[in-house]
């Protein structure tokens, strides 16, 4: 398997949802608690981009296997079929990326403390489980839940503790000021999640996939797709208030108009090839300037 191959199969675009979660992290603790570690912000991140590509593969292999085993037309238009890579170098990539990714967070662990084996641990179960078992949870109705617990809250969550394991103190009103803050980004994961699975509704149901959308139907979907955004800014205004975040963070709400343009985009029509990358530019909308705006904030208050 050639590089190219492997970003192909890994799809590296989206390791975006990965990275800010990470950063947002690493500023919050910074802000919040004066404590940067460049060292363990890189292996931390490293760690979350290798699992989530590894996640990534293990769901292109499974995709292409089960349409392939259907002899169904499109299989030889996924990665696997059109660039024609055996199926055996497609699972040991997963089983590497996993493995590598899973021994700098043992590493991490060992540096700091149990609970981040705690967090790590539960994460990486969320995405093993997302893709494996007879019932993966990718084809239930909670795995917008789940996928935003884990790419959200858990690499949020790791980031400040690698940051600031020595001076935090795990209190209520700590980590309810935390998951506040880690909802930014776990809504805008969620909300890809749930635009892809009213995209693949009448797919997913032919491979018994049974997801929110199936449960609820397509227009209560899209109402809970919607309030996803809305809590995310929601979250934003309660971090500024609860004075986690800065005050500059507020200029970040500037974007919500934009983004409200969007979801009215994909509400009003529901497809892959189109309306979809609306979700994906909303997931880079909301973190980008969230970032930039908490980073300044955060340097001139130091």
């Amino acid at each position: 398997m050639t590089i190219k191959q492997y970003f192909l199969l890994a799809q590296m675009e989206s390791t975006t949802t990965s990275f800010f979660p990470a950063f947002i992290g690493i500023l919050y603790a910074w802000y919040n608690y004066d404590s940067f570690r460049l060292g363990f912000s890189l292996l931390g991140l490293l760690t979350a981009v290798l699992f989530h590509l590894a996640v990534n593969i293990r769901d292109n292999y499974l995709d292409y296997y089960i349409a392939d085993n259907k002899q169904a037309d499109y299989a030889q238009d996924m990665v696997v079929g059109k660039e024609k890579i055996p199926l055996k170098n497609v699972k040991l990539a997963y089983i590497i990326s996993g493995a590598v990714a899973l021994v700098i967070g043992l590493f991490l662990v060992l540096q700091t403390s149990l609970f981040l084996l705690f967090i790590g641990f539960g994460g990486m179960l969320i995405g093993a489980l997302y893709t494996m078992g007879p019932r993966p949870i990718s084809s239930t109705p909670t795995g917008e839940f789940f996928v935003g617990l884990a790419m959200g809250f858990g690499i949020f969550t790791a980031m400040v503790y690698v940051n600031a394991f020595d001076v935090i103190q795990f209190d209520w009103i700590t980590s309810i000021q935390i998951i506040v803050a880690s909802i930014p980004t776990s809504i805008t994961v969620m909300a890809i999640s749930l635009a892809n699975n009213i995209c693949d509704l009448e797919e997913d149901i032919e491979d018994n996939r049974f997801t929110l959308p199936y449960h609820i139907g397509v227009d209560k979907a899209l109402i809970v797709f919607k309030y996803f955004y809305y809590a995310g800014y929601i979250a934003i205004i309660l971090s500024i208030v609860f004075g986690t975040f800065p005050r500059l963070v507020t200029l970040s709400l500037l974007t919500f108009p934009y983004v409200l343009k969007n979801i009215q985009i994909f509400m009003n029509k529901q497809d892959k090839k189109t309306t979809f990358m609306t979700s994906i530019i909303n997931s880079a909308v909301i973190p980008v300037p969230l970032i930039i705006t908490f980073f300044i904030g955060a340097w001139l208050n130091n």
